[in-house]
């Protein structure tokens, strides 16, 4: 069994072309795809974090409005950038969205990846100390976050409080346990797979690696989730870690598919430039489902992975993007041994 999700990155435009016109219409649209994404049996609701961008941006209202509406599905984000984040805050928020609903959180987070303005943190209020680089102040942003779920205390209560204190530090409220097991790092590279498997957190494989060795993308990807879970032994941390890896995937079976995406039926990896350096990018997945079935039993890192993320194209609606998955579901799915 293999769990099967969808990632959106909650584009909206004003556009004739887009069904998704405003940020309200995003977000509601998101909860709507969560619930039917429930009712057609996926697994998983995983939005995109893009600040300054006409995307999904703020994870937490969006996450506990979902989860007020759905039961069972796992509701997470791929990624939340902890450059911009306020760790200690960041850590209540996630505490409330996971007690609205129920314990299903599952938060990707990361270094985040190239954005919109220069240095956008800045305007958050965060900068790398001298001598430290924004990813290093990422990860001290992630340090905090993870020591404050673990629901320890560590803050000196006021002696003359308004309100009667337990005994001891005081922790951050409200907590949710078991959250700090339900965290997850996007790594772009195999080394940052490797860090992500030391802390003990979950990892995130995105549909791009900021690297390139001349392999196939889906065999790169799958070296970085062995080395991932070699660190992880390593590290002696207990029981299995989750792995999840994004693929945009869409089977062909009516008219309107063929109007939009069989142009994508031939597509092949990709290597382009990003941060500096080659990064290679993985293949969009469209045709009949034959076709499909046979390229997509020879995706080694689909193969490693225990969750599989579905990247879709929001803008096109609820219903056409709930016939994506109906369609991955049941065409592609029981095939290929995922369900």
């Amino acid at each position: 069994m293999k769990k099967i999700g969808f990632l959106s990155f909650g584009h909206w435009s004003p556009s004739s072309h887009s069904m998704v016109r405003s940020a309200r219409d995003s977000l509601l649209q998101s909860i709507d795809l969560a619930v039917a994404a429930e009712e057609l049996g996926a697994d998983g609701a995983y939005f995109r974090v893009h600040h300054f961008a006409q995307q999904l941006a703020s994870p937490f209202p969006l996450l506990a409005a979902a989860g007020a509406r759905t039961s069972r599905i796992e509701l997470g984000t791929g990624i939340i950038d902890m450059r911009y984040e306020n760790p200690l805050y960041m850590a209540e928020d996630a505490g409330a969205a996971d007690l609205i609903a129920g314990g299903r959180l599952q938060l990707g987070i990361s270094r985040g990846s190239p954005e919109q303005v220069i240095d956008g943190y800045r305007y958050f209020g965060y900068a790398p100390t001298e001598g430290q680089t924004d990813a290093d102040m990422a990860r001290e942003h992630t340090r905090i976050f993870l020591e404050a779920l673990k629901g320890e205390g560590f803050a000196q209560p006021n002696p003359r409080p308004m309100f009667a204190n337990p005994p001891g530090l005081l922790r951050i409220e409200p907590y949710s346990e078991g959250l700090r097991e339900r965290i997850w790092w996007g790594a772009g590279s195999r080394a940052t797979a490797e860090w992500a498997g030391e802390q003990g957190m979950n990892l995130m494989s995105s549909t791009l690696l900021t690297e390139d060795t001349g392999v196939p993308f889906h065999r790169l990807q799958a070296e970085q989730i062995q080395r991932y879970r070699d660190a992880w032994t390593a590290a002696g941390h207990a029981g299995t870690p989750r792995v999840s890896v994004s693929r945009s995937v869409f089977p062909i079976v009516s008219d309107l598919d063929k109007q939009l995406f069989w142009r994508e039926r031939h597509s092949t990896d990709q290597v382009g430039h990003l941060d500096g350096g080659n990064a290679r990018f993985g293949k969009t997945y469209a045709g009949e489902p034959d076709k499909l079935i046979a390229e997509l039993a020879e995706d080694e890192a689909i193969a490693a992975a225990d969750t599989l993320l579905l990247t879709v194209p929001n803008q096109l609606g609820v219903d056409y993007n709930a016939h994506v998955l109906e369609s991955v579901l049941t065409h592609l799915a029981p095939e290929l041994g995922w369900r």
